[in-house]
């Protein structure tokens, strides 16, 4: 029988996309810096006047379970905490043991709830741990055995145990990323409803040994555009309670990673299964759509010289594809500043770069000041090190970036940060005193979001690889339980599901590791 009883309803939030070929560990200090909210300060963040995530987005999936249980009435929302770290490497031992201790502990604390919303981001890594989302999740069932309900970042990792130890997985329907708030709010409207209406479950999931594919990616374009048309004409069956397509984060070392489908119906589980069949072959179909191709450096710069009226009128934004600070790798690659160095010189240029170590050094410096210093080439001593000399020109104590400092090198406006260098905004820039339109070149370190932020003024924008962590072929050095495409061939995907989802054995397939077959820049 349905439920009328007033409810209490538990949420918090550990997200991190971690990447296992950054050489920089996610440690505690990083969740505290970017986002980290708890208690009635959590609750105030996601109030309709609220900021959740300070400097980033206003409301997102938190905010989103909020407007459900105020929507619902007679639902109290008991807020736990909320931390958030940039992409960067796996977290280390401490760090991840100590949330997942919070997340049991603060559960416990809250008293009986009669339901738990956890949004995590579902590509986390962690030291030592084995799919760590899914840890968490065990956290919070050690705490109350009531039905949980998790949201996943469209770029999660979904595996066996994660499907079984949740009672619903929500899953983004947008790329870039912006139904974060909607995501949550559908989490929320699921969770009541199986509190108060008796709404159960029933969810089928296919995993895909698929790692890349699909064009660009972008939802409203071809290839995948019918596939998310396709999602939200199921949200509009009442009988689907949420249907989702992650194209996980590459940059993983879960050996199961891949494309996955999962649908969940209310009591339906031949219509779930046969609409995650449908789903899981909608994306196994385009897997033979390669990604855009990384252009080489100075081939960009060209590019972006011949764009004249694309300069005149906007600017023209190059994305650092190896370098990609939101996908996990480290910052500090200069190679694309160092092409502009050479190359740009009758042109306008403002360059990202981390480099805790050197921003230390200049930051007592006083404004106006002439510095040598040489960039780049000590979190990931693979990288090359740089020498430049220019003036200071502005410092800047940001909230979660650390501090930041500007240096004029001629045409090359450099920002230094302490922490990630996250130009995904043009407030990185304008927030140091460098205002984008007056830029003939914006360099950014993200793949996606930053085309709804710049859309303004970007006029033209060019992917640019230069050999790093986010490289796409990264992860054909990878370990995977099976071929894996695009590396290997792979003619269908039942059989890797089938096992996957253990309903075949597992061990007559070995683990492959195999030389990367990398795509050349062009």
């Amino acid at each position: 029988m349905a439920s009328t009883a007033r409810l209490r309803l538990a949420y918090a939030r550990i997200a991190q996309e971690s990447n296992c070929f950054s050489p920089v560990p996610t440690t505690l200090a990083d969740f505290r810096a970017t986002g980290w909210l708890e208690g009635d300060e959590l609750r105030q963040a996601c109030q309709p006047d609220g900021v959740e995530a300070r400097g980033y987005l206003r409301s997102a999936e938190l905010t989103g379970f909020v407007d459900a249980t105020r929507a619902a009435g007679d639902v109290e929302a008991v807020p736990l905490f909320s931390g958030w770290a940039i992409p960067s490497g796996p977290l280390d031992p401490a760090t991840f043991a100590t949330l997942s201790d919070k997340l049991e502990q603060e559960l416990r604390r809250a008293g009986p709830v009669d339901g738990v919303m956890l949004c995590l981001h579902g590509a986390m890594g962690a030291t030592g741990v084995r799919d760590p989302d899914t840890e968490l999740v065990r956290a919070a069932r050690r705490a109350t055995k009531v039905p949980i309900v998790v949201s996943h970042d469209l770029h999660a990792n979904l595996t066996k145990e994660r499907v079984e130890e949740a009672d619903l997985i929500v899953g983004y329907r947008t790329n870039p990323h912006r139904d974060q708030r909607r995501t949550g709010r559908v989490a929320g409207e699921s969770l009541i409803r199986m509190l108060r209406e008796d709404a159960s479950p029933r969810t089928a999931w296919r995993s895909l040994p698929m790692l890349l594919g699909g064009g660009c990616t972008v939802d409203v374009l071809p290839p995948v555009r019918s596939i998310f048309s396709r999602l939200r004409e199921l949200h509009r069956d009442s009988r689907v309670m949420t249907a989702s397509v992650m194209f996980c984060h590459p940059w993983n070392d879960e050996p199961r990673l891949g494309w996955s489908a999962i649908v969940s119906t209310d009591g339906e589980q031949a219509m779930a299964n046969e609409l995650a069949d449908e789903l899981a072959d909608r994306l196994w179909a385009v897997r033979h759509e390669e990604p855009p191709k990384f252009i080489a450096a100075q081939a960009a710069i060209e590019q972006a010289r011949a764009a004249t009226i694309s300069r005149k009128l906007g600017v023209v934004v190059l994305a650092d594809a190896s370098d990609v600070v939101t996908a996990g790798a480290p910052g500090e690659n200069t190679l694309l500043l160092s092409a502009l160095l050479e190359g740009a010189r009758d042109m306008v240029s403002y360059v990202p770069l981390r480099d805790p170590q050197v921003v230390q050094e200049l930051f007592d410096r006083p404004e106006g000041t002439r510095v040598r210093a040489s960039v780049g080439g000590k979190l990931d001593p693979t990288q090359p090190g740089l020498e430049i000399e220019g003036k200071l020109v502005r410092k800047l104590q940001h909230h979660a970036l650390g501090k930041m400092v500007s240096i004029d090198l001629g045409p090359v406006k450099l920002v230094l940060t302490e922490g990630p260098a996250m130009a995904v905004k043009p407030a990185f820039y304008a927030d140091i005193g460098l205002d984008p339109w007056k830029a003939d070149i914006v360099v950014v370190k993200n793949f996606f979001p930053f085309r709804l932020f710049f859309a303004p003024m970007a006029r033209k924008v060019l992917y640019v690889r230069t050999e790093g962590a986010t490289d796409l072929d990264a992860a054909y050095a990878n370990v995977f339980d099976g071929p894996m495409w695009p590396r290997d061939p792979v003619h269908e995907w039942r059989t890797t599901d089938a096992r996957r989802r253990g309903l075949s054995p597992t061990s007559r397939v070995p683990l492959v590791d195999r030389e990367a077959r990398p795509f050349a820049a062009v």
